[in-house]
């Protein structure tokens, strides 16, 4: 469906025929939430990865091909991706599947769903493992796109929005860091693909904030140090004018996009 697999591309999501054809009408107006490609179009095969006839006879083929763990195959989804992924050559591009039954069987409810997903998926996405993937476990056709999509952002393998990290905070901590986090949020909630460290405490939080491209620290009560990355660049702001400056830094950095006329923060 014009979409790359493997290799440097972006892990994409899929989803079934029956869901998309119940999308169809709302497709162009989805945003970053769209599916990308059709289960039953991708020619996908699937394999029992304890089978060494099944996963040879893939490895044989002359061009490389989009491979998934077998539906009733009587393994924990985890483990079996483990396995499907050391055994298999690795040009052959995989899907990840939150569930290894087949569409018959019952929904879960949607909280169990989202957690078996966001673990299983979000596991296999870490280790490194998995080139598209598909949420069956939550019956919403909508929230299951939702849902895969927010996968791949916690697990930083396809960042759409803006991706936040903040420190669950300690007795260092130097303002109240929900409150902040979520005015920070509702200023920048609007970007793509930058991440944010909201951090409140000076001694462990640069150490803590890994990725980011920009980084909110607490350097003394009242004040606030601004970083680019792991370097801090603007010191002892007070908290009031914090978040205009981070703004600003964010401008200057090329980063920074005006919030579209009456858009809602999905972050």
């Amino acid at each position: 469906m014009g979409h790359a697999l493997g290799g440097g591309s972006p892990v994409r999501v899929f989803t079934t025929q029956d869901r998309w054809n119940s999308l169809a009408h709302k497709i162009s107006t989805m945003g970053d939430f769209k599916p990308e490609i059709i289960l039953e179009k991708s020619g996908v095969v699937a394999i029992d990865p304890r089978d060494p006839a099944a996963v040879e006879a893939v490895n044989a083929l002359p061009e490389p091909c989009l491979v998934t763990v077998a539906d009733h195959t009587v393994m924990p989804v985890i483990p079996a991706f483990r396995l499907l992924a050391a055994r298999l050559d690795p040009r052959h591009p995989v899907l990840l599947k939150d569930r290894l039954d087949d569409a018959c069987e019952p929904p879960a409810a949607s909280l169990t769903a989202l957690l078996a997903a966001a673990t299983r998926l979000g596991s296999l996405l870490c280790d490194g493992i998995g080139d598209a993937i598909l949420v069956r476990g939550e019956p919403g056709p909508a929230a299951s796109l939702r849902l895969a999509y927010n996968i791949l952002q916690a697990a930083g393998t396809r960042i759409f929005k803006t991706d936040y990290v903040a420190c669950p905070s300690c007795g260092r901590t130097l303002f109240n860091l929900q409150h902040t986090t979520q005015k920070i949020r509702a200023a920048t909630g609007h970007l793509k693909g930058v991440r944010i460290a909201v951090m409140g405490c000076i001694v462990n939080g640069p150490g803590e904030m890994a990725d980011a491209d920009f980084g909110y620290v607490g350097g003394a009560p009242g004040k606030i140090n601004l970083y680019v990355g792991k370097t801090p660049v603007q010191f002892n702001i007070p908290e009031a004018a914090a978040v205009t400056r981070l703004i600003g830094l964010i401008r200057e950095h090329g980063k920074w996009l005006e919030p579209p006329a009456g858009s809602e923060d999905n972050t």
